[in-house]
């Protein structure tokens, strides 16, 4: 495909970071309601240490030389599958999405190549509104894998200080300047999630590098639940949803021999009473539907319910000769 007559594609800078937020709000507004990104991320995902924006972004600017879309191709450990992310403006950029997603393609490729693979596993996603570009994946050869759900509750009444724990069990703040309490904090979320299909695990220094390294965390929302004095499971909170004024659970985590006694539950709550203490008026999170632990009854449990979904969409992406 390409672009239409009197359309120009270029290579992005940092400088094109608010234009590029403007894009992005634009098409997450149209997406699920409401913007979803901040100037931030755009800052992150273009200086990401597996993203080059010479060679793996592109802009997209219709006639008068604005820009309504921005292409990148995203992978957090530099391992594994790839991500196509391409945001367009819904009124006047979707068509450059199906030229755009050509170019990834062919940059995914070459990046197979650079790797030294035979091939590799892109991905995705898809909200519900994108019915086009569902149809340009689709055509592309994507084919649906599975789906994901925002869950959120509304934290009106949660008393600042979270019901009782089970019997045995304790919650805490992780202590940040402890490096043994880091490391077990990484250690339980590591081996939590190996049992799920798509984790990709990632060394202590280096996710502490992501998690900790920008300045942004704010250690007081993370939990660890001490079960008869051991470490036993743990919560990371992030500040992703702060516009829609909820405290955002990014991961949570409980080792095998632990579960069912009641930690994520309570490690959740004490979560929620945080937030609630700060003056957040919702909670959520983001639940995997092919998770095999099946975490969506136990959020059910705290009060959380189904706000939205996405899909994801993937194919197989031969090495460029």
């Amino acid at each position: 495909m390409t672009l239409p007559a009197g359309w120009t594609a270029r290579r992005p800078t940092l400088d094109d970071a608010p234009a590029i937020l403007a894009v992005v709000h634009a098409a997450d507004t149209f997406a699920v309601g409401y913007p979803d990104f901040s100037l931030d991320d755009v800052r992150e995902s273009l200086t990401a240490p597996y993203t080059d924006p010479s060679r793996d972004c592109w802009l997209a600017l219709d006639p008068d030389g604005s820009v309504v879309a921005w292409a990148t191709v995203d992978n957090p450990t530099g391992t594994g599958r790839e991500f196509v992310e391409i945001y367009v403006d819904p009124e006047r950029g979707v068509a450059a999405q199906g030229p755009l997603l050509d170019r990834q393609l062919a940059r995914v490729a070459e990046r197979v190549a650079e790797r030294g693979l035979p091939e590799l596993t892109v991905r995705c996603v898809v909200c519900p509104p994108e019915t086009h570009w569902l149809g340009l994946l689709r055509d592309a050869g994507f084919r649906f894998v599975k789906r994901y759900v925002r869950m959120t509750r509304s934290l009106a009444g949660v008393a600042p200080e979270p019901p009782v724990p089970p019997p045995g069990v304790t919650i805490r703040p992780v202590r940040p300047d402890d490096d043994a309490d880091l490391r077990d904090f990484h250690r339980i979320y590591d081996t939590a999630f190996r049992d799920t299909p798509d984790y990709e695990p990632v060394g202590f220094d280096r996710w502490y590098a992501e998690v900790a390294g920008r300045g942004g965390a704010d250690w007081d929302e993370w939990f660890v639940a001490e079960c008869d004095g051991v470490p036993a499971g743990v919560l990371r909170s992030s500040d992703q949803a702060l516009e829609q004024d909820m405290g955002f659970v990014k991961h949570l985590a409980v080792l095998p021999g632990h579960r069912r006694r009641g930690i994520g539950a309570a490690l959740l709550r004490h979560a929620f009473a945080r937030y609630a203490t700060k003056g957040r008026g919702y909670a959520g999170l983001g639940v995997d539907l092919s998770n095999p632990t099946d975490p969506v009854h136990l959020y059910r449990s705290v009060g959380l319910t189904e706000a939205r979904s996405i899909e994801m969409y993937e194919r197989q992406v031969a090495a460029a000769r």
